[in-house]
């Protein structure tokens, strides 16, 4: 089943003020320009554009020199690759010399500069990427792009296991890439070569295997796709585990507004395929050199997906604080959806519409309204009767469903003050969700 292409789109993104202008600076006598790759592919599936990005016979030295005499700001950002970044007004336009693979090595490439929109357009990796276009319109397709586009088809340019051997890491765009664009099953050719190059993985660096495997997850056929990766043993070493499949695909249908708006969140969806526990989240930021932040995030769903677990239900909203306080907010929100469709946890509705505050910011996260400064000026000796009271009161405090109010505040000093002097034993049990 094809799909219409949006040729007034296109012509709306060339009838930019600012994107005219840089063509006008770069227009030169036996010199050509034009736009290229992902806005050309986005504009023609009436997507919006984010990037925009030119092609252009000139060599980088100059589009400065020409940038520069149009009053522009020319930035070389890559200039050894051939790439220029060219503002105007603000809008950044990077700008490419044409070029021709020399020698790869599966991870980089060796490139000339050159004069042929047809080799530059060959040496790219998918159809759908290799469109390109003039200022007047005029639309440049020399490898079947516009018919891929038109059929939501994902296709290597020549042969795929050529493309592949120049980058390993087109073995994971090719996924990424059907997730976004793609529909039905992945093109053959390009999926017995990307089986085929499994082990060309290895070579990649876990930064940019990351990278694209967290755009891939973020993309509309995540699941799907994700299924075929797992399908066909790629999944397995890119998390170095068994994907769950099946809770990925209903948290990307939980994700979904009451519009229908998608809301993907790629490091949510990652956990939801990849953690069941905190050496999950372990194995993971080595294995995909997820950032701090990131690791952090998945160490707290892990502890929040086993609090939701173990506890009864239905989940009240004394629990969700429980929760929330212990494992944050975030981490919360994220098992929730994760485990949308499964026995546990079952939330009341007052519960759920407490998470749906706590996730929007409209309500705090609960706080212990209880600090070390506020008992020792109340008689608490420093030290670790100190450490006492405090633990004595945050047990309470979680036994109660984390109130904050002052009547709750002066009852929970009482309780620490009473722990410091050396009954901790008097202090409320611990709730079920464990630290």
């Amino acid at each position: 089943m094809s799909q219409s292409l949006d040729e007034a789109a296109l012509r709306a993104v060339l009838a930019q003020p600012r994107l005219a202008r840089v063509f006008v600076a770069l227009d030169a006598a036996a010199e050509e320009t034009r736009l290229v790759g992902g806005a050309v592919r986005d504009a023609l599936l009436g997507r919006p554009v984010a990037d925009i990005d030119l092609a252009t016979t000139l060599l980088p030295e100059a589009v400065v020199a020409q940038a520069n005499a149009a009053g522009l700001k020319p930035v070389p950002t890559g200039i050894a690759h051939g790439t220029v970044t060219v503002v105007v007004e603000g809008e950044p336009f990077e700008v490419t010399t044409l070029r021709e693979d020399i020698e790869t090595d599966g991870r980089h490439a060796v490139v000339r500069f050159g004069r042929d929109f047809a080799r530059d357009a060959a040496r790219r990796d998918f159809t759908i990427n290799a469109l390109s276009v003039t200022p007047d319109g005029r639309v440049h397709d020399t490898v079947g792009g516009l018919a891929d586009l038109a059929a939501s088809r994902v296709r290597f340019i020549g042969e795929a296991r050529q493309r592949i051997r120049e980058d390993y890491l087109r073995v994971l765009r090719f996924f990424r890439f059907h997730a976004r664009y793609g529909a039905g099953a992945p093109d053959p050719a390009g999926l017995a070569a990307s089986i085929e190059a499994r082990d060309g993985l290895a070579l990649l660096s876990r930064e940019r295997v990351r990278g694209e495997l967290l755009k891939l997850l973020a993309a509309p056929g995540a699941p799907a796709v994700t299924a075929v990766l797992s399908q066909t043993g790629l999944l397995q070493r890119l998390i170095g585990g068994i994907g769950d499949l099946g809770r990925l695909a209903r948290l990307a249908g939980a994700e979904t507004d009451e519009a229908g708006d998608a809301r993907p969140d790629p490091v949510r969806r990652l956990a939801a395929l990849a953690v069941r526990s905190a050496s999950d989240a372990e194995r993971l930021r080595e294995g995909l050199r997820l950032s701090k932040a990131e690791h952090a995030r998945l160490a707290a769903y892990a502890g929040a997906e086993a609090s939701l677990h173990g506890a009864c239900d239905p989940l009240t909203v004394a629990d969700l604080r429980r929760l929330v306080a212990v494992h944050g907010a975030e981490a919360a929100v994220d098992a929730t959806l994760a485990l949308t469709g499964e026995p546990r946890p079952v939330l009341t509705p007052e519960a759920a519409d407490a998470l749906a505050r706590l996730a929007a910011g409209a309500d705090p996260v609960p706080v212990l309204p209880v600090t070390g400064a506020g008992l020792v000026a109340a008689g608490a000796r420093p030290g670790r009767s100190l450490g006492l009271g405090l633990a004595a009161a945050r047990r309470a405090w979680l036994a109660q469903g984390c109130p904050t109010d002052a009547e709750a505040a002066a009852h929970l000093r009482a309780v620490a003050l009473a722990a410091a002097g050396g009954t901790p034993e008097d202090a409320p049990r611990s709730p079920p969700f464990k630290n």
